[in-house]
């Protein structure tokens, strides 16, 4: 256990500036906004910069944030730097009369940006790493790729920027990781879960909760980004534009109101509409489930170009989207792009084919994935990489010829195929496939629940599966389903169809099992998803 007196001496706040960062607030190519910490006894402070190579310094005035963490006490200071060159190289220094910190430089934006680069990361926590929290692998890569890619105007993060974002702890180490690269790289954060993930006592992990409106990912960062996101849930909800593209950062929270800022925010003239979200949508895992974010999310992500997201730490990049329906062609949906790990920590691989993916990969090295985005006027080139420069994936979204190269058509099928979360059921249903009678589906239930990982006892004329901790029987030509809390009545009753198997209508057949059913008409498939991550075994006597 660590004293708030002991870490003062070990990451605690002192009068000289630390923490430094810059980050895009406002015209990308005539702002910028500068992040630096100190401790309470300093009360104001002030950036001074000029163009790189002129001899007059200007003065721009910091606002100052207070906040109290778990192991301290910090004064963030903010300075808005306005009226800018665009494309012009500045030098700035921050701090007050008396401590100052040392001359770094960045670059605006170009006048009407159509050609720029950034670099996407995700999921740099770095474990449970005893205080102070190590990062030093985050850093080590970070300037790797910054060195190979020096076209990258700015870092794009997709959430997972610290393994218990509760903790001054972990922020601490985060922005130690960051040294050297974000005081002249704008880094732009999106939160995730474990960005406002705590513990009643970071060092005993007892009493795990979820800061509803992350409190330390807000204010440390509380004039770094602008305030246009929901009223309730600044900075952990923002947006920025960036030439000819506008940006949406998502949080993990309040997402009916977020759903509706998002449709407010895609009415803009860009030629391209990128969002952030932690959660994946078009998950690779066997198991993840997305129920809480992409239904309430669905119309506002729909409007977007890219969605990027993390959380899985390996890679996958979707077809183009929309609602229930893959395609082929940007224009009819979102491609869903899911970054792999960014800090050296793949978790054992999750990865399996999916039919919403056109292209994953199982990140089980321990090296950093990362990728390159490159924007030139209507083209969009993204390359995943493995660090060291290992290409996992290329592609380009062309929007003058309406399509993504290198092509890969989604699948439409000319029978009704059966998935669960995406994974087809392949041999399994292979002469049981969905039927659809008199206008309802029925699926083949026994044989779903088998390849799941349930328990299914049949009996003549019933079935009777066990999953999730629920249990259904069905019996043949009735709609009555007994459950572990009593009885429901389906929308139509159970059938003997293909190869004597029971089938039973979808909706009646998900109601008690934690269960949803989806169909894809365009694609012509029906895919059961569950809001659990539990991984089922089935019982041995």
């Amino acid at each position: 256990m660590i004293t708030k007196a002991e870490w003062k001496g070990i990451r605690g706040s002192q009068p000289t500036p630390d923490q430094i960062m810059i980050s895009i607030k406002g015209d990308a190519a005539h702002e910028m906004a500068i992040r630096w910490r100190t401790d309470t006894s300093v009360n104001e402070g002030y950036a001074l910069y000029r163009e790189k190579g002129t001899e007059e310094w200007l003065k721009a005035p910091s606002e100052k944030h207070y906040f109290e963490t778990d192991m301290d006490e910090s004064h963030f200071h903010f300075a808005h730097l306005k009226g800018l060159k665009a494309g012009t190289y500045y030098e700035y220094t921050c701090g007050d009369d008396l401590n100052r910190s040392e001359a770094y430089t960045f670059k605006t934006a170009v006048e009407n940006c159509t050609k720029y680069s950034f670099l996407c990361i995700s999921d740099v926590q770095a474990g449970d790493a005893e205080p102070p929290a190590d990062y030093s692998s985050l850093n080590e890569v970070l300037k790797k790729v910054l060195k190979s890619h020096p076209e990258c105007d700015f870092i794009l993060t997709a959430g997972d920027n610290t393994n218990c974002g509760q903790t001054d702890i972990q922020w601490t180490g985060l922005f130690e990781g960051l040294k050297g690269v974000a005081e002249s790289t704008p880094v732009m954060f999106c939160m995730g879960n474990h960005d406002d993930m705590g513990f009643s006592s970071y060092f005993t992990k007892e009493d795990k909760y979820y800061s509803e409106y992350a409190e330390y990912f807000t204010h440390q960062l509380w004039g770094s980004y602008e305030h246009n996101g929901p009223e309730d849930r600044p900075i952990a909800n923002h947006s920025f534009d960036y030439g000819n593209t506008r940006f949406c950062m998502i949080g993990t929270s309040g997402y009916e109101e977020m759903n509706e800022w998002l449709l407010k925010m895609s009415k803009c003239d860009k030629t391209w509409k990128f969002a952030t979200h932690h959660f994946p949508v078009c998950y690779a895992g066997p198991c993840i489930e997305n129920d809480d974010t992409y239904p309430a999310l669905r119309d506002g992500m729909d409007k977007y170009d890219i969605v990027f997201s993390g959380h899985e730490h390996s890679y996958a990049r979707s077809y183009p989207r929309r609602g229930e329906g893959l395609f082929d062609k940007p224009s009819e949906g979102t491609v869903h792009y899911n970054l792999g790990s960014s800090n050296r920590n793949p978790p054992g691989t999750r990865v399996v084919p999916k039919v919403w993916n056109a292209k994953t990969y199982a990140h089980e090295e321990h090296l950093s994935m990362y990728s390159i985005v490159n924007v030139d006027g209507n083209k969009c080139t993204l390359t995943a990489y493995v660090e060291d420069e290992k290409m996992v994936d290329y592609c380009v979204i062309d929007k003058d010829n309406d399509s993504i190269f290198p092509p890969d058509p989604a699948p439409v099928y000319n029978r009704p195929r059966l998935k669960f979360k995406g994974y087809d059921l392949g041999m399994c249903v292979g002469e049981t496939l969905p039927q659809n009678v008199n206008g309802i589906w029925y699926i083949p239930i026994g044989q779903l629940i088998n390849f799941v990982g349930g328990d299914v006892e049949r009996t003549q004329g019933k079935i009777k599966i066990g999953i999730y901790g629920k249990t259904s029987e069905f019996t043949e030509n009735s709609a009555t389903v007994v459950t572990q809390d009593g009885e429901y009545e389906m929308e139509a009753p159970c059938l003997r169809l293909e190869k004597g198997q029971l089938f039973a209508p979808v909706d009646g057949f998900c109601k008690n099992l934690r269960m949803t059913g989806y169909y894809y008409e365009h694609n012509n498939f029906i895919t059961i998803e569950s809001n659990t991550e539990h991984k089922p075994v089935p019982y041995q006597p």
